[in-house]
């Protein structure tokens, strides 16, 4: 029997879509989840409830800083690659919870990657956020250009994991590849993005609050465009060669940020309602602009994302009165 490929984080956003991916192409899938309270649980369930509609899909309730349960899982079960999403996410939430990101993104992450070192894993992939940048002035981000400097502790973990798995993939030699994201949207998406925020807010007659008095830009990637990106990468494991060992870097986002304000009317067009704003300062640990360098990822593996925002916002508007009935 073929060795499983464990997928963490998979009742997760950009998690579940992964999966699904995997899934439909006939391979086993195990995921892992927490479960935890960060945001809505019945949609993180809802997520699973549809994975376990696949014969291929095992879920256990693990939290990845949980040692035993990690290394106990490794051992059992003796996945031959792994996509390793599970995390503490969001920039604000790591202002008053910072032992929350050192639980799951630092300790998390070393028992992910001892994890693969016990079963010599064939490929770690594993999700660094575009947040490493922090107050980079020169657009687009580059992965050559200095991450020193992060403004937020979620962006300092982010930071940590490529480390620690550069110092793995050197002693240890099984290949990882890092993939910073680039503010990912679309349905089933996280409840404390903004564009969830906004939708719920909008059509609920509530006023969205709009920061940096809207003088900002993403990078707004659709998820269908990420998931094709993260299983190009997935199936090429990078090797060692004279410049190091098998580790790479890659950004992974649009190539074609946003202003917040255009994103805004979209979302109003596509959900035919139009929204009260209110203008406040930018906040602690934000960056006013997000461009990704697709370079490097678009030579290697030819990725080329083809939503645009009008189409990706389009298609999260009717899921969402589709999934919350309004």
């Amino acid at each position: 029997m073929t060795a499983p490929l464990l997928v963490t984080g998979a009742a997760g956003f950009i998690g579940m879509h992964v999966c699904e991916q995997l899934l439909n192409r006939g391979l086993q899938v195990i995921g892992i989840d927490n479960l935890n309270d960060y945001y809505d649980v019945s949609l993180k369930e809802a997520r699973l409830a549809r994975l376990k509609k696949h014969k291929g899909f095992r879920f256990f309730l693990i939290d990845i800083s949980d040692r035993d349960a990690v290394a106990n899982l490794f051992k059992t079960e003796k996945p031959s690659r792994v996509i390793h999403l599970a995390a503490q996410a969001g920039v604000r939430y790591s202002l008053e919870h910072p032992h929350a990101y050192a639980d799951s993104n630092l300790t998390g992450f070393v028992n992910i990657l001892e994890g693969c070192r016990a079963v010599d894993a064939e490929h770690l992939v594993f999700a660094s956020s575009s947040s490493v940048y922090g107050s980079n002035k020169k657009l687009p981000y580059s992965e050559s250009d200095p991450v020193d400097h992060p403004i937020s502790l979620y962006a300092a973990t982010k930071k940590a994991n490529e480390l620690m798995a550069h110092s793995y993939a050197h002693l240890y030699g099984f290949p990882c590849t890092g993939l910073r994201f680039f503010t990912v949207y679309g349905p089933w998406g996280r409840p404390d993005m903004a564009y969830f925020g906004f939708t719920r807010a909008i059509l609920a007659g509530e006023t969205i609050k709009i920061f940096n008095h809207g003088d900002m830009q993403r990078d707004f990637t659709y998820i269908d465009d990420i998931v094709d990106g993260v299983l190009k990468v997935f199936d090429n494991p990078p090797e060692a060669d004279e410049a190091g060992p098998a580790y790479r870097i890659y950004n992974i986002g649009n190539d074609h940020p946003e202003r917040l304000g255009y994103f805004v009317e979209t979302l109003e067009n596509v959900l035919g309602v139009e929204a009260i704003k209110e203008m406040y300062p930018m906040q602690p640990g934000d960056v006013q602009s997000t461009h990704a360098d697709l370079t490097k990822i678009r030579r290697d593996f030819g990725f080329s994302p083809t939503t645009s925002i009008e189409e990706g916002l389009k298609k999260f508007a009717d899921w969402y009165r589709g999934y919350y009935k309004c």
